[in-house]
């Protein structure tokens, strides 16, 4: 066939190319490119046969296993667009991206499906379940097995590479997650330039460690499919599950984020590993110096990469490992097919160590916000003219993204991190938005007013820090703790506490005054045993 263009042709090239490669492993379960690709295309027909046409949304929510990469794949085929969501997410957060989409069709597994219903009001899409040991087929639900069991032929709708391909969710500084919108120029492209830059080859094996609902956990997939190698899906429990699949499956490249590496630092590692691994990645936040050379320590033959991005254009910049040495604090140069700059506010290109807004530009870049013009404006336009010269109007296609970080570049071109612009919490790799757990405390009934901040933690990035006002008298702080658990995932518990009986600060325009409430935390945080 003709070299991929269309994301679901990845694996199908290399089905026609090396069928009997294996492609993927799940536990004790093997797929061949030449099964994989064909699993694809019968979910693809399946999909077609209960009615999902060309730009439907197809929600997939699972934990990493065939079936989840089938699905996302299968959708895309099928001229859908794949929403997949992180299965860490409670019921109310699924119902949220299941309205904010317009889902057509749900896939995910029988216990799942009934946290979820009855569905809320406005959400009602049919569900594929999945099979799981012991488990049913919910009578809201087809059967996975038997719809891809009777599906027919398979006929790709017409599709260009700038068709929608995936909507990734993202928490924003304020009000709910944002759906990052991917055509399938995005993914083929990104996958492209990441293979390019790790020397990726039919002979690596990768680890997917990271939530496929994350673009670092998903491009593991593209990534591998894009140069013929085999992905090997992990649902760990612990830090050495991480190390026992690396050693039993020969892993030659792993990426994670920084709390993984900390863990994973802190293990003694069986020989096989370091003798198999050939890179290894960091993306999702700084890695802390200490813990970047105790890696280098326990793989001296692996090659190190520092990574930097958002979802919003994939992936942004990466240091070679050859300049690991005498820059260990940048996060590298563009990645191939990308341009980054860093601009002042008015446009123009910062001098050298002079701090700005990155700003990235070229096919890896997004096609905006799902059904959210104005967020859209604000962060996805035409590079000014100081920096791009070529007449308006600029396909909208080439727009650049406004990343809302700043940074500097050095003499020679290489980009350090300076600081956020809005309040995202970085927190055990996860973007969180303090919206959503203030919203969370004041469901309870308990809270009158909050604001959420991050406070820097060497292990996690940021811990979750809530300053509050009591609703309630006597306030019980342990049946918060409770409703936390129950309606958030637990990278978004927050972990301080304090409460006070007057209003939270606020600036002179009537807001809460982030910056004070996040100095009053932090200093009362050293003073207590985190929980």
């Amino acid at each position: 066939m003709h070299p991929p263009f269309l994301l679901w042709h990845l694996p199908r090239y290399h089905a026609e190319r090396r069928p009997d490669a294996r492609a993927l492993t799940s536990g004790s379960e093997h797929l061949t490119y030449a099964r994989l690709a064909r699993e694809i295309e019968r979910c693809a027909a399946a999909l077609q046969a209960l009615g999902i046409r060309r730009g439907d949304r197809v929600a997939v929510w699972l934990d990493k296993r065939p079936e989840t990469v089938i699905a996302c794949f299968g959708a895309a085929a099928a001229g859908a667009i794949f929403v997949p969501i992180n299965p860490l997410l409670k019921a109310e957060q699924v119902h949220y991206l299941l309205r904010d989409s317009g889902a057509r069709c749900l896939v995910s597994a029988p216990t799942r499906l009934r946290t979820l219903l009855p569905w809320p009001e406005g959400v009602a899409p049919g569900v594929l379940a999945v099979d799981e040991p012991g488990q049913g087929v919910p009578p809201e639900a087809h059967s996975w097995r038997e719809c891809l069991a009777q599906a027919g032929a398979f006929a790709a709708p017409p599709a260009t590479e700038n068709d929608v391909a995936a909507i990734l969710y993202t928490s924003g500084s304020t009000g709910r997650p944002k759906g990052v919108v991917l055509s399938h120029r995005n993914l083929v492209a990104g996958a492209q330039s990441v293979a390019s830059y790790l020397e990726n080859s039919p002979e690596d094996v990768l680890l997917a460690a990271l939530p496929l609902s994350f673009d670092a956990g998903f491009s593991q997939l593209t990534t591998a499919f894009c140069a013929g190698a085999r992905v090997v899906l992990l649902n760990y429990l612990l830090p050495v599950d991480v190390l026992r699949t690396m050693e039993r499956e020969r892993v030659t490249g792993l990426t994670a984020v920084p709390p993984l590496w900390v863990a994973l630092a802190e293990l003694d590692w069986p020989a096989p590993v370091a003798a198999h691994l050939r890179y290894f990645a960091n993306t999702g936040g700084k890695l802390p110096r200490r813990v970047l050379e105790r890696l280098r320590a326990l793989a001296p033959q692996a090659k190190p990469y520092l990574m930097y991005g958002l979802t919003e254009a994939f992936r942004a910049t990466y240091l070679p490992p050859e300049e690991i040495d005498r820059r260990p604090d940048s996060i590298g140069r563009a990645i191939p097919n990308a341009e980054v700059f860093v601009l002042r506010e008015d446009g123009t290109p910062c001098a050298p160590r002079e701090v700005g807004e990155i700003v990235q530009s070229g096919p890896l870049v997004a096609q905006g916000y799902w059904n959210d013009p104005e967020r859209t404006a604000e962060r996805f336009r035409p590079l000014p003219p100081a920096v791009d010269p070529r007449p308006s109007p600029v396909p909208a296609r080439e727009w650049a993204v406004y990343s809302g970080d700043y940074g500097w570049l050095d003499e020679e071109g290489y980009l350090y991190f300076a600081g956020r612009r809005d309040e995202m919490i970085k927190t055990s790799g996860y973007r969180v938005s303090p919206t959503e757990i203030e919203e969370a405390l004041i469901a309870s009934g308990l809270v009158r007013e909050c604001c959420a901040c991050g406070l820097e933690d060497e292990r996690l990035g940021q811990i979750i820090a809530v300053a509050l006002q009591p609703a309630v008298e006597p306030f019980d702080l342990e049946a918060l703790r409770r409703h936390c658990r129950q309606h958030l995932p637990p990278y978004q518990m927050p972990q301080v506490f304090l409460l006070s009986d007057q209003p939270l600060p606020r600036n002179p325009n009537g807001k809460l005054d982030r910056p004070a409430i996040r100095e009053r935390l932090a200093r009362y945080a050293k003073t207590q045993t985190q929980v």
